[in-house]
C-alpha cells in the first residue's frame, strides 16, 4: 500500500464499463436503485455558525488537461463553504450526487478492493450540514483550501470542511479531475462525460506521480487566482490575506509543497502525505524547509521507510517552523470522512474487522474525529486566525439541520 493510492486499482476496462454501468443505474427508480440499503451518516459540525456552500465550475484556458488532452482545457470542481447569514430554504445538501454515488459505488470496490462493499449502501443517501446556495455571512472569513488524496474525490474531506467552516473559515475543497475517483460536471463536454472517472488503472509510476503532484500545484495556483477575483458577496467575505492549505495523501503533498511555492500561503497541514517523489527524490519544500508554519500530521498505522525518510528531512531544518503529530490506534483513511463512514460499514456487517484496521485503525469514530479537527483547527486557529473573539470560535455543538 502507499500514502497516495492504494496497491490495486482498476483498469481501464473496468473504469469506462463501470461508467455505463452508472447511467444505467441512473435510469432506475430511486426503490429499484437502493431498496434496503444502509444510508450512512456524517457527524455534525461543532461550531457556532451554519455552513452554506457554493459549487464552483472552474476552467482553466492557460492549460490543457494532462491526463486526457482531448478536452483541450484544465477544469476544477470546487466547494466553497462558509458560516450562513441563513440556511433557511436551503435544505442540506447530499454528500454524492447521484451521478457522483452510482459511479462511485461500482468503482469504489475496484478503488479498495476487499475493503469496500460491492453492495448494501445507498451511497446517495448521506446528507451533509452543508447548505448549498445559502447566502455568506459577512465576514472577511479568512480562506483554507483542501486537496484530498490520490483516487480520493473532495467530497470524501466533507467533515472536516464542515467542521472548520462553522468556526469561522471559508473552506475551498478542490476536486482534480483525472486522478479523483469521480468529478461530477455541471454537463458533459467533447472529451469527457458529465461524471469524470479516474484515469489511474494501477499505481502511479514515477512520471505519473509527477504528473499528479505538478497538476494538483497548478490546479491550486489556479484556483487562489480565481478566488482574488470571485465577484458578488462571497468574493468580497474572503480574506486571502490570511490563507491556509490543507491535504490528505497526495493532497498532503501537495499543501507542503504549495507553502514552499506560494508566498499567498501563510500555513500548511499534511494529513500524511510522502514529501518525495516514488524514486525518493525529495520534494523542495523538503530539502530546503519553509519559513511558515506547516503540521505533519501522521497515524500510528502507516509508516515506512520512505515515508520516514521524507518527514525527518523536513523536521531537521532549523528555524522550528515544522511540527509532527501522531494520531494512534489509527490509520490512513482515519483523517477523511471514512473515519466515520467505515465503522458504520463494518457494524453493519459490510466490513471485515481486517478491512476497517487497515483503512481507519482501531481508534473508535468519536475518538478520531474529534482529534483530527482539534487539531487541524487549533493549528490553524494559531497561524490563520479565524474571526471573531476567541471565545466566538470554541468547539460549541449546533443542531444539525
Amino acid at each position: 500500500m502507499t500514502a497516495h493510492l492504494p496497491t490495486h486499482l482498476p483498469n481501464r476496462r473496468t473504469v469506462v464499463k463501470a461508467a455505463a454501468l452508472a447511467a444505467t443505474a441512473l435510469a432506475l427508480t430511486p426503490v429499484e436503485a437502493h431498496a434496503a440499503d444502509l444510508t450512512l451518516r456524517l457527524p455534525a459540525p461543532t461550531g457556532p455558525y451554519k455552513v452554506g456552500a457554493t459549487v464552483l465550475h472552474l476552467v482553466d484556458t492557460a492549460r490543457n488537461d494532462p491526463w486526457e488532452p482531448a478536452i483541450g482545457v484544465r477544469e476544477v470542481m470546487v466547494t466553497v463553504r462558509h458560516p450562513a447569514r441563513t440556511v433557511r430554504g436551503f435544505p442540506p445538501a447530499p454528500q454524492l450526487t447521484e451521478g457522483a454515488a452510482g459511479l462511485f459505488a461500482l468503482l469504489a470496490p475496484a478503488i479498495r478492493p476487499g475493503w469496500l462493499p460491492r453492495s448494501g449502501v445507498d451511497w446517495a443517501a448521506t446528507v451533509t450540514h452543508t447548505h448549498v446556495g445559502a447566502p455568506v455571512l459577512p465576514g472577511p472569513w479568512p480562506v483554507l483550501l483542501y486537496s484530498p488524496g490520490g483516487g480520493d474525490a473532495r467530497t470524501m474531506g466533507t467533515s472536516l470542511a464542515e467542521d472548520l467552516a462553522s468556526h469561522g473559515w471559508a473552506v475551498v475543497t478542490v476536486d482534480h479531475p483525472g486522478d479523483a475517483s469521480e468529478v461530477d460536471f455541471p454537463a458533459e463536454r467533447p472529451g469527457r462525460e458529465k461524471v469524470r472517472p479516474t484515469v489511474f488503472t494501477g499505481p502511479p509510476g514515477p512520471e505519473q506521480f509527477r504528473t499528479m503532484i505538478d497538476t494538483r500545484l497548478a490546479d491550486i495556483r489556479f484556483v487562489l487566482d480565481r478566488l482574488e477575483s470571485l465577484p458578488g458577496e462571497l468574493g468580497r467575505a474572503l480574506d486571502l490575506g490570511r490563507t491556509g492549505v490543507y491535504g490528505h495523501s497526495a493532497g498532503g503533498t501537495t499543501a507542503a509543497q504549495a507553502l514552499h511555492d506560494d508566498r499567498r500561503i501563510a500555513a500548511a497541514v499534511n494529513l500524511e502525505g510522502y514529501l518525495d517523489q516514488v524514486e525518493g527524490e525529495l520534494f523542495p519544500v523538503a530539502r530546503y524547509g519553509v519559513d511558515r508554519p506547516l503540521l505533519l500530521l501522521g497515524t500510528d498505522g502507516f509508516r515506512d521507510a520512505r515515508f520516514d525518510r521524507s518527514w525527518s528531512a523536513m523536521l531537521a531544518h532549523p528555524g522550528g517552523r515544522t511540527r509532527r503529530r501522531q494520531l494512534d490506534d489509527a490509520s490512513h483513511w482515519a483523517f477523511t470522512d471514512y473515519a466515520a463512514l467505515v465503522p458504520q460499514l463494518h457494524a453493519a456487517g459490510l466490513m471485515s474487522t481486517a478491512a476497517r484496521t487497515e483503512m481507519v485503525g482501531t481508534i473508535g469514530p468519536r475518538a478520531s474525529v474529534r482529534a483530527v479537527r482539534c487539531r487541524v483547527r487549533a493549528f490553524f486557529t494559531r497561524s490563520v486566525r479565524p474571526t471573531g473573539s476567541p471565545s466566538a470560535v470554541r468547539s460549541r455543538p449546533v443542531a444539525a439541520q
